[in-house]
This record gives C-alpha cells, sequence and structure tokens, in this order.
C-alpha cells in the first residue's frame, strides 16, 4: 500500500503524465494519502491565484482518493519520531533541547506526520522530499519516488 506526499498528489492533481502511469500502474496495490497531505493541498490552493480552480481540482481528486487519518497510535509513533530526530541530529546538551526546534534541521512537523502514519499502517511514503530520507535514518519506513 502506499502513501503519497503533497509532492506526488500536487503533480496528479495537474496532470503530469508519468506520475499518472506509475498511480495507474500501481493501483492494485493501493495507493492513500493522509489527512495531513489534505490540509497541505488546500494550503497550496489558498495561497495561490487561481484559488477557487485549484480547489475544484483538489477536491475533485480527494474525491478519488482514500485519507489516512491521524489517531492515538500515531501520535504516539509522532512524538517517538520526533524525539529521536532530535536525539540524532539536535543539540547534545540537554538543556538546549529543551527550546530546539526540529524544524532548524529541516524537519517539518507534517512530513512527521506523514511518515508516523506511514509507519504505523506499514505504507510506502511516495515523495521527492529528502527530509524523508533524513527521518528514516532514525526509523525505517519503505519510501519509493515516482518522479
Amino acid at each position: 500500500m502506499y502513501l503519497l506526499d503533497t509532492n506526488h498528489c500536487s503533480r496528479i492533481i495537474f496532470g503530469e503524465r508519468g506520475i499518472i502511469q506509475q498511480l495507474q500502474f500501481h493501483s492494485e496495490a493501493g495507493v492513500a494519502t493522509s489527512v495531513i497531505v489534505r490540509g497541505e493541498l488546500f494550503y497550496m490552493a489558498a495561497k495561490s491565484e487561481r484559488t477557487a480552480a485549484n480547489l475544484q481540482q483538489i477536491r475533485a481528486f480527494l474525491d478519488t482518493i482514500n485519507l489516512y487519518p491521524i489517531n492515538l497510535s500515531i501520535s504516539e509513533i509522532y512524538g517517538a519520531l520526533k524525539g529521536k530526530l532530535i536525539s540524532a541530529f539536535g543539540p547534545k546538551d540537554k538543556t538546549q533541547r529543551r527550546n530546539f526546534n526540529p524544524e532548524s534541521l529541516g524537519f517539518g512537523d507534517n512530513d512527521l506526520w506523514i511518515a508516523a502514519t506511514a509507519i504505523h499502517y506499514n505504507l510506502t511514503v511516495v515523495s521527492s522530499d529528502n527530509d524523508f530520507q533524513r527521518i528514516q535514518q532514525v526509523e525505517f519506513f519503505s519510501l519509493e519516488s515516482w518522479v
């Protein structure tokens, strides 16, 4: 089962032929996305110059794909994952860790939520985002790019 990240969903929405072919090829195995990606797609539309048209395309796409929600188990994985990233890449001094923000290391919270969802459900994340490769350094999950 595949969990599409925002960069792949947006390419599908805007008709990128190669990604759409990959989607069709992998559809038998199951393809879904996350409620986090849903939020990112709506944010992309909100900040665009063609908000109404983009919202229409996003809603049409979301009507065709399953969404994984966030649940209590995923929130525990998210917290542990974020802690592992700070331990691995953040300051070694525990007093400096209290106010440390992992985003300064290039890890966005949304990518951590998506990775936690994939780990919980044993899904393959489909993304061209390098953050996921770095997250794999502290917790393994399957990752592919169809780009």
